[in-house]
């Protein structure tokens, strides 16, 4: 039976009890997806042990469950890779983030309340500090919430689901994207635009907006990474 540790939210009430697999997936999870385990890096489950002040076995299981999620590479004798970014990963990705994102912000143009507006371009003007990871979390965090309310907004849960989980996946891409250079001009540009357009109640131009926008973060990410010469992206 594995020792149980208790988790405090946000506000610092205690919340549900974790197991310590599931602590150290979390916690090796969230280091993946904001970069701080680059792709690329190499490491060992000693390392990590030690690190979280952890026995090897929940770190092995926790490791286990990364590498189903993909993020996580296990070599025999040899220990563990986080998994590469590749072109075509970013262009996969990016191709179906526009189609359900697309989708949902041309439903969401005919739903969303004039306060639900309000509280996207509050959103939209997000803004951070490339050299404080506080400030970085902090707008990705409202980033994916800008992409959400819109979601929400379509009132099809399936695709709201599907919305979430593409920009999960597209999570450390947006770290890294945002280390990279500063989209704090790009992204509060097209966010405003976006919020203009979904006033105007135009599913068209609604879907078309977010396409758009879509694309240019891919492009930048890709130009980003590229052009910084980082292992953390591969052909």
């Amino acid at each position: 039976m594995q020792t149980l540790i208790s988790v405090r939210d946000s506000t610092g009430t205690r919340s549900k009890k974790l197991s310590l697999t599931e602590t150290a997936h979390q916690v090796l999870r969230a280091r993946v997806l904001s970069g701080e385990l680059r792709p690329g890096a190499e490491f060992s489950e000693s390392e990590l042990a030690d690190q979280l002040s952890m026995s090897k076995t929940p770190v092995r299981e926790a490791l286990g469950r990364l590498v189903a999620e993909g993020l996580i590479e296990a070599f025999p004798r040899r220990g563990y890779r986080v998994t590469p970014v590749t072109v075509k990963d970013i262009n996969d990705l990016f191709a179906i983030r526009a189609m359900t994102e697309g989708t949902a912000a041309s439903m969401a143009a005919l739903n969303l309340t004039p306060a639900d507006l309000d509280r996207l371009e509050t959103l939209a003007e997000a803004r951070y500090d490339p050299s404080q990871g506080e400030s970085v979390q902090s707008f990705v965090k409202a980033n994916r919430d800008f992409h959400i309310a819109i979601a929400e907004g379509a009132n099809n849960p399936r695709l709201l689901a599907m919305v979430a989980a593409f920009l999960d996946e597209c999570t450390r891409l947006f770290y890294l994207g945002a280390l990279s250079r500063d989209v704090n001009p790009e992204t509060s540009n097209d966010h405003r635009r976006i919020v203009g357009v979904l006033r105007l109640r135009d599913p068209d131009q609604a879907r078309a907006a977010i396409v758009e926008h879509s694309e240019h973060t891919q492009q930048g990410i890709l130009k980003a990474l590229i052009s910084s010469n980082t292992s953390a992206l591969t052909l």
